[in-house]
């Protein structure tokens, strides 16, 4: 069922009966739509053009990538010889450190030998039964004062009495 309503001059049509437009053929269209495949298919040939022009290499790119890749593996190689040259001056100072270490421990345990062999009883007879030695008489000490500083300049000679 159709309904139709007037209103100012224009027809309006509701309902299921409504018919849908129909566009008349566009031949212009058709030639358009020639000329824009046209231009399509030249874009596609100048892009695939420049692509094989841009992968072909000439004598100066190939020159200056093997020249870059000389340059990247010799500072490779350097890279790597300055660190195994680290590597082997720490072993080195590793080494030369536990010897001092060992010296030191030598020195000490020699040190301690060497005042636990001392017999200060022996050479306190020896200095005074064989060699005369005395003790000092309280005539013969002189006390000094030393001030709080951490050295002193001697300017005359120490009193004698």
């Amino acid at each position: 069922m159709a309904e139709k309503k007037k209103y100012s001059n224009v027809i309006y049509i509701e309902g299921n009966t409504v018919r849908k437009m129909e566009a008349a053929p566009d031949y212009r269209g058709e030639e358009e739509e020639k000329r824009r495949r046209a231009i399509k298919r030249k874009n596609q040939h100048t892009a695939r053009r420049n692509q094989e022009r841009a992968l072909r290499m000439n004598r100066g790119y190939v020159a200056f990538l093997s020249l870059a890749a000389m340059v990247t593996a010799l500072v490779s190689v350097v890279y790597i010889q300055l660190q195994s040259d680290v590597t082997s001056r720490l072993r080195n100072i590793s080494a030369l450190e536990s010897q001092v270490s060992d010296m030191k421990a030598d020195n000490d345990a020699l040190l301690k030998r060497i005042d636990t062999s001392v017999n200060l009883e022996a050479i306190k007879e020896a200095a005074i039964h064989q060699l005369g030695m005395v003790y000092a008489g309280a005539d013969q000490i002189i006390y000094y004062s030393v001030d709080d500083d951490d050295y002193m300049n001697q300017y005359d000679e120490i009193p004698q009495n």
